[in-house]
């Protein structure tokens, strides 16, 4: 087969396939993705609660504690599983608030409320993790710092039109 054909097909093959990628992409967008099934504001509060364990599990088994730093682990996922908890009453609430936007002074107390319960929530967690966190070594920090990532609050790793809101 000549070269100039070969390479044809090889250019029709590489657009074809990202069209099919960008049909998926968009099929994902439009339904599984971004409002659609597949999206996080979309679980069920069990699903919540399963993803959250799932990633305690994943920074736990991560961190590879040595037997006196396991020690020091029950109070960091206790905080942890707190935080996660407030999260997601809080997320409640804000849904229920929405529904209610006639008082604004009240939705402006609430969210004060809620950001005060958020900083308290996170003061128990550095606390609580401090003695641990003296403990690693620079691996586990490393791992630490990526593994604790998707904990964050939605938004807060994120750049873009999203953070604007």
């Amino acid at each position: 087969m000549p070269r100039s054909v070969t390479k044809g097909l090889l250019l029709a093959g590489v657009a074809a396939l990202g069209l099919a990628g960008a049909a998926a992409a968009k099929d994902w967008h439009e339904g599984g993705g971004h409002g659609g099934p597949g999206r996080w504001s979309n679980l069920s509060p069990e699903d919540r609660v399963a993803f959250a364990e799932a990633r305690i599990a994943a920074l736990h088994a991560g961190l590879g504690l040595n037997p006196d730093q396991e020690k020091l682990w029950p109070p960091v996922e206790t905080a942890i599983r707190d935080l996660s908890r407030l999260r997601r009453d809080q997320r409640e609430a804000r849904r229920d608030r929405g529904r209610m936007v006639d008082d604004a002074p009240g939705t402006l107390r609430a969210m004060a409320d809620a950001a005060t319960a958020r900083g308290e929530a996170l003061r128990k967690l550095a606390d609580a993790s401090a003695p641990l966190y003296a403990t690693l070594d620079p691996d586990q920090k490393r791992r630490a710092l990526i593994l604790a990532r998707p904990m964050r609050a939605h938004g807060h790793h994120r750049h873009g039109p999203r953070d604007e809101r």
